[in-house]
This record gives C-alpha cells, structure tokens and sequence, in this order.
C-alpha cells in the first residue's frame, strides 16, 4: 500500500513537498515514481528513482523546481517542488515498479499506486 500526503494550496512560486509511505512490504529494492494527473489530461510522469537513489529522472516541465528522493530505512520517498506554477495543478501520485533493473517513465511500468494527492497552485 501507498500513501501520499502534503498536497495543499499553494500561491505560485511557493513550494510543497509530498510524501509517499509504502507499508504492507518492503519498496527499499523498488524503483519508484511521481506522476501526476490534471482535470481532462492524461496521467503524466513527473519523476522516478531507481532503487538506490543513484539514478533520478525528471520531466522536462519540472526539472530544476522538483527532486526525488527515497529513505529506504523509512520505506518512504519525497517529492520536493519548489517555483510552483499554476500548471503544476493535479492530483499528484506515487507508483512504484517492482523491476529494480529499470527506471520508467511510462504509466504501465508500474504495479502499485497510492490513491493520490492533490496539489493546487493559484496565480
């Protein structure tokens, strides 16, 4: 099971950060996952890491404002977002990829979900 929390109201260029915590089993050798999804859009990636936090990816809306990162100790990673804009609004989620060996960017890639979070930035 995945939880996320610290969604909320933002004013544009103020910052939030998300926690996903995993419970039920071990997510330490997961790769795991941000995405996100706005009214009438698809679910869009936003950002992975690999198990060892040793590799990250970013979309390139979000690079440079958000970071990933993992405490494997805690079972739980973060999402950092910072310079927030009005078009970072949507439900934001936590995925996770059992397959240690890759780290994807693509929706089907991953078999747990938390039932997400939702991030608002007013202008």
């Amino acid at each position: 099971q995945l939880v996320e929390s610290g969604g909320g109201l933002v004013q544009a260029g103020g910052s939030l950060r998300l926690s996903c915590a995993a419970s039920g089993r071990t997510f330490s050798r997961y790769t795991m996952g941000w995405f996100r999804q706005a009214p009438g859009n698809e679910r869009e990636f936003v950002a992975a890491i690999s198990w060892s936090a040793g590799s990250k990816y970013y979309a390139d809306s979000v690079k440079g404002r958000f970071t990933i990162s993992r405490d494997n100790a805690k079972n739980t990673q973060y999402l950092q977002m910072n310079s927030l804009k009005p078009e970072d609004t949507a439900v934001y989620y936590c995925a996770a990829d059992p397959r240690a060996s890759t780290v994807g960017m693509v929706v089907a890639g991953y078999d747990y979900w938390g039932q997400g979070t939702q991030v608002t930035v007013s202008s």
